[in-house]
C-alpha cells in the first residue's frame, strides 16, 4: 500500500515541482513516482537554497546602506538590477517572504527616485524610467504565480523535459501569465512537443481535456505574438 508524501504548506520550488509531478499521468511514469525520501530531499535543497539566499540578500541590503552620496550611477544600477534579481529568487523560497518582497520594492524605490532626481530635467530619460517602472511592477506582479517564479529559478527546477508536461497540466489561468515568458521561436518549438505528447499518451476524459485546452491557447498565444511581430 502506498501513502500520499507529506508536502509542505508553504514548500520551496524543488518540493513545489514534486507536487506537480505526483501521480501526473502527463509526466513520463519515473517522473511521476514520488515518496518521502524525495521530498525530504527536496525540502533540504530548498532550505540550503533559502539560507544562501537570506546570506546574499543581507550583503546587498548592506551595500545598499552603505552608498556614498555622490557614488556613480552605474554603482546605483547595477544595485538595482542585483535587487531585482533578488525579488524574482525570494518569490520562489519556501515559506512566506512576504516582508522580504515589500523590503526589496522599497529599497528599489528608494533608488528609483534617486535616478529620477539625476533625470529631473530630461523628459525622455524621465519617460524611460516612467516604463521601465511599469515593467517591473507587471514583472514582480507575474512572480506572484508560483510556476513563473520556478521558471526562472536560476536552480534549474524545472527541466526541459518537465516544462510541457508541466504547462499542459496547470490551471489555464497560470498558462496565461507563463507564456508571456516565451519568445515565438521557444512557444514554436513547445507547441510541437505538446502535439506530440498528447499523440503518444493516454490520458483519462479530464486530463486530456485540460491539456488540450492548454495546448489551444498556447497555440492561440503563439499567432499573437505572430501577428504582433508583423504589425511591429
Amino acid at each position: 500500500m502506498t501513502t500520499t508524501p507529506l508536502f509542505s504548506r508553504e514548500p520551496g520550488a524543488h518540493e513545489r515541482h514534486l507536487r506537480r509531478r505526483y501521480e501526473n499521468p502527463l509526466f513520463p511514469p519515473e517522473r511521476r513516482r514520488i515518496g518521502d525520501r524525495d521530498v525530504l530531499a527536496a525540502r533540504l535543497r530548498d532550505q540550503q537554497h533559502l539560507e544562501a539566499f537570506l546570506e546574499r540578500f543581507h550583503q546587498v541590503v548592506q551595500r545598499a546602506v552603505n552608498l556614498d552620496a555622490n557614488v556613480q550611477s552605474d554603482v546605483i544600477l547595477e544595485l538595482k538590477e542585483e535587487l531585482d534579481r533578488c525579488y524574482e529568487e525570494a518569490a520562489g523560497l519556501a515559506g512566506d517572504q512576504a516582508r522580504i518582497k515589500e523590503a526589496i520594492v522599497k529599497l528599489v524605490g528608494t533608488i528609483m527616485r534617486a535616478v529620477r532626481q539625476g533625470a529631473e530635467h530630461d523628459a525622455v530619460a524621465l519617460r524611460k524610467l516612467d516604463e521601465e517602472d511599469q515593467a517591473r511592477s507587471l514583472h514582480y506582479e507575474l512572480l506572484e504565480e508560483p510556476l513563473v517564479a520556478d521558471l526562472l529559478n536560476p536552480e534549474d527546477v524545472i527541466p526541459e523535459g518537465d516544462l510541457i508536461p508541466a504547462l499542459l497540466g496547470c490551471e489555464p489561468a497560470v498558462l496565461e501569465k507563463v507564456l508571456t515568458l516565451f519568445s515565438p521561436e521557444q512557444m514554436t518549438v513547445m507547441i510541437r512537443d505538446a502535439r506530440s505528447l498528447l499523440e503518444n499518451t493516454t490520458l483519462e476524459a479530464g486530463v486530456l481535456a485540460l491539456a488540450t485546452t492548454n495546448l489551444v491557447r498556447m497555440e492561440a498565444a503563439a499567432t499573437e505574438q505572430a501577428g504582433t511581430h508583423t504589425v511591429n
